[in-house]
Order: C-alpha cells, then structure tokens, then sequence
C-alpha cells in the first residue's frame, strides 16, 4: 500500500495539516489522523514512509495506556469500530492510524527527557561548552554518553524554522512557573518509567520530547508519545559511546539527507526507494521490540520488520 500523505474525510471539513497528523474538528472531540508523512530538520519531506503513521498512532496508544497513572491524556478512544460510528465515511487507509481525542490549548513549549548527550544538545555543548540550557554539565562528556541523571531541556515550538532549546527559566517565563514545574515533573517522571522499560526489551531510550495541553479540568499530555519520530531508540547490545549509534528511529533519515548535502531548508530532497524502505523496517522493528507485538491493522499482520 503506498504511503498515505494527507487525510481527506467525506462529510468533514479540511483538517489541520501539521508536519505528520491531520486534525480534524468533530465539535467536541478531535480526530487526529497520523498520516505517513516524515519531517526531517523542522520539514516536511516530499514522499512518506508507508504505514509509518500506524506505528506512531498505535505505539503512542501503547504508552499512553502504559503511564495514565502519572498523567491524564488525550485520548478518548483509538478503536477503528468506535471512531467509524462517528463518520458516514471510513476508508481502510485510516485504518490503525486514528486517535479521537480531547480537546486542549498546546502549551508554547516541547518538553523533552534526555538521559544520554546527543543531536542538538551535544552539538550545543560542543560550541558553548558544559553550561548549556541553564545547566551545569560534566566536563569531557563524548558524543551519546551517558549523563548522570535525566535532565530536562524544553525547546520552542516553531511554526516555521528550527525549534530553539530553552532553560527552565525561559520556559516559567513562557508558560507560568507552576505549569513549567508539573511538566518538567511529569516529563522525567514518564521518561526515567519509560527507559526502564525499553531496556528490560533491549532498547536504550536515549532522548524523546512531550507535549502538554491546558484543558478546562487542568494540564494533560497530548501529541503522541514515546514514537521513533519523537525518541531516540538505541540498540542496547551495540552501545558504545563517542559517536552515533544503531538505533531504531527518525536519525537514519537525517544522516542520510546530511549526506547528500542538503541545505535543510525547503525543499527537501525525495527520499530514495532504500531510504524508504529500510526506514519503515526500523519503525515496525521499533514497535515490536517495544510492545511486544507485531503491527497489525484489521487482524493482518503488516511485514517488513528486519529480523535479530
């Protein structure tokens, strides 16, 4: 099947296109639709990653349920059956991809966990040096080392361009001192749970980001959770620290598309067949290490896995 680049529902109005999900507005609800596009360095790529949005859909709906306990979500229901009632139309490519969710105001910021030194953050640390984002890191630290404890580094949320780190202080400036202080909490609390896990399934969770909402009842986490497009999965068993790592993630696309030279400005280059293919291989391998099962939509197991 190829890739699913936009959502179009009979009988709804447009969605709201953002660089990988459709949203669209039922009233009381959202239905958010994770399509296959890819964004790489803040844009969006010219041809997607077949069933790629069924991994991030369905893998956030595994870590939602996993951590409701330490925060409240978004999600009201990701069951095909229960969503189709809702639409006079229900196509099979929204199969597997689809969350109705709550309603929520974005807070202005990502929150991200990082228990490991990489991408933006080791590049900044690099440059500036031990204190970055407001924070006092070891001196000597190689590129995917291990840091000491999980830290929290929010970053903007850019509409267009690059999102741009912050420290915590920036963040309270943003979006209220309290606020920042339940998300920071939530994020390394959900985080140092998650790392656990993925390593009992031999996976390294090196880094990911979070999103949060306000609602009339109070804060909740929204977006997608612990996905290959939003984490950096690494293979436990090849760690070794001072350079990239094999990992099961969105880095394969963006060492690729730094290797052939791109600027990072749009457009961008088209993804090769091989880059497709091996891409969508890592998000399924990704969500079967993680929960345990293999992709499935309608009771048909989707294929391309790579194999131990």
């Amino acid at each position: 099947m190829p890739a699913l680049m936009e959502a179009d529902i009979p009988g709804l109005p447009p969605p709201r296109r953002g660089k990988v999900r459709d949203v669209f507005d039922l009233g009381d609800a959202l239905l958010i639709v994770a399509t296959d596009r890819i964004s790489a360095f803040d844009v969006v790529l010219p041809n997607g990653i077949p069933d790629k949005g069924r991994v991030l859909s369905q893998m956030s709906a595994f870590w939602f349920d996993k951590f409701e306990s330490v925060c409240p979500n978004h999600v009201l229901t990701t069951s095909d059956a229960d969503i189709a009632s809702r639409l006079s139309e229900f196509g099979g490519e929204l199969f597997g991809r689809c969350t109705l969710a709550r309603k929520a105001i974005p807070l202005p910021i990502e929150c991200v966990a990082r228990g490991y030194i990489s991408g933006s953050l080791f590049k900044e640390y690099k440059a500036k040096g031990a204190r970055v984002h407001g924070l006092a890191l070891p001196e000597g630290l190689q590129e995917s080392q291990r840091l000491p404890e999980p830290i929290f580094t929010p970053a903007t949320k850019a509409q267009t361009g690059h999102d741009e780190n912050l420290s915590f202080e920036q963040a309270a400036d943003l979006v209220g001192r309290e606020t920042a202080e339940t998300v920071r909490e939530w994020t390394l609390e959900i985080y140092g749970m998650a790392a656990d896990y993925a390593l009992s399934r031999g996976i390294l969770l090196a880094d990911t980001k979070f999103e949060f909402g306000e609602t009339d009842s109070g804060l909740i986490w929204i977006d997608e959770a612990l996905t290959p497009d939003s984490s950096r999965f690494w293979e436990a068993a090849q760690y070794s620290p001072g350079g990239p790592q094999p990992s099961y993630d969105k880095q394969y696309v963006r060492d690729h598309l730094e290797s052939v030279g791109w600027d990072k400005r749009p457009p961008a280059p088209e993804l090769p067949p091989e880059v497709v293919r091996n891409t969508r291989a890592k998000y399924l391998r990704a969500f079967e290490l993680l929960t345990g099962r293999a992709l499935s939509v309608g009771g048909e197991i989707l294929e391309g896995a790579p194999r131990p």
